[in-house]
């Protein structure tokens, strides 16, 4: 590789690793804040925070990687614009697309590693991440059961203990149930254990009983039992084991979308689908992203103002590119027939970066200053 390409290439991965720790950073401790009230509110420990703050690292990156990628190509052409290096190129020969070649090698760097993210470390994370809250949540001591004093872990419900043994034995358990609006049923017993069944915890109640008050026709009706169970999985929302999300999926599976993966994850097909080619369009984003930030700043001369108008053109861009993602996104998930719609943003934003380079080279549309300095260094 030239000299050049090493130095523009190096420059571009400096300030690429910069933006992405910086973003990530910000991003990161937006959504530590809501986690960390929620984990340590639930009794959890800080080693289970820092878990599952790593569990949920690869996904911010692969969130911020396609922006750190406009921003450093941006920084660096604005950087070497302001200094003349780039003037200099062009006036020993070197075209739009000469110049653009690290650039493209920067964006393809950035494509394998969001792809190596969406494929592989994501789905992966996903996954380790559900495991571990699916835990978490069949532990329910540990979650939000605390004696002496009422609780409630739902709409409806309201949880009393007396008292929580050491054995892990529950005395004197209340529990109410008022989630049908015409039916009121609360439940009573000496004592009651936690067991794990097939669809979540479960609490057996002994020595109880039951009373089930109609609003309609105000009865009381009461029920005695030796030995009752109560559902905690629904209470709780706590998924059956062995279920997985559309996250967790890999990219095979939702590309084939098969009718065991629909009934699985409990999503439509077309959705399996868009998911499966959003992640192979994605990664696309990062080259495109960096091409428009690159090939903008191009169409600019050196001013002792700065490129605002070309940054200012190139955020604009990169906007477009993202509403068209998003509409992209919505026309897949409503048709199963439309998912090619996911590849629109990544082509549209390809062929506005080299459409970006090829207007930077054509003389007519360059401006007096740019024509003036070239002619000066030739």
């Amino acid at each position: 590789m030239p000299r050049f390409d090493r130095y523009l290439l190096s420059q571009l991965l400096a300030l690429f690793g910069f933006f992405s720790l910086l973003l990530v950073s910000v991003y990161w401790v937006n959504r530590a804040v809501g986690l960390f009230d929620q984990l340590i509110g639930d009794g959890q420990s800080a080693l289970v925070f820092v878990e599952f703050s790593l569990l949920t690292l690869p996904n911010v990156i692969r969130l911020v990687l396609p922006v750190s990628a406009f921003a450093a190509a941006v920084y660096v052409a604005n950087r070497l614009m302001s200094d003349s290096e780039l003037v200099v190129m062009q006036a020993t020969g070197f075209s739009s697309f000469r110049l653009a070649r690290p650039v493209i090698v920067f964006g393809l760097v950035v494509m394998l590693m969001m792809s190596v993210l969406t494929h592989v470390l994501v789905p992966a994370s996903r996954a380790a991440l559900t495991a571990r809250s699916a835990e978490i949540a069949d532990n329910v001591t540990a979650r939000f059961l605390r004696d002496g004093q009422f609780m409630h872990p739902g709409d409806g419900l309201t949880l009393y203990i007396r008292e929580i043994a050491a054995t892990g034995e529950l005395r004197d358990v209340f529990l109410s149930d008022d989630r049908n609006a015409n039916v009121t049923t609360t439940y009573t017993a000496r004592r009651a254990l936690l067991a794990r069944g097939d669809q979540g915890p479960k609490l057996l109640m002994f020595d109880g009983m039951t009373q089930d008050l109609d609003h309609t026709s105000r009865r009381l009706s009461v029920t005695r039992f030796a030995d009752a169970t109560y559902d905690l999985g629904g209470m709780l929302g706590v998924a059956a084991p062995g279920t997985r999300t559309l996250d967790e999926a890999s990219t095979l599976e939702l590309l084939r979308a098969d009718a065991a993966l629909v009934a699985e994850v409990g999503s439509s097909r077309a959705n399996l689908l868009q998911e499966g080619h959003n992640r192979i369009a994605q990664p696309f984003l990062a080259l495109a992203t960096a091409l428009i930030g690159f090939g903008a700043l191009l169409l600019g001369a050196f001013s002792r103002f700065g490129l605002w108008r070309q940054i200012g053109m190139a955020v604009v861009l990169l906007i477009v590119v993202q509403m068209i993602n998003t509409q992209g996104t919505g026309l897949a998930i409503r048709s199963e027939l439309a998912w090619p719609a996911v590849y629109a943003a990544p082509v549209f934003g390809i062929c506005i970066g080299v459409f970006l380079l090829w207007l930077s080279q054509r003389p007519r549309w360059l401006s007096r200053e740019q024509r003036a300095a070239a002619g000066a260094l030739a």
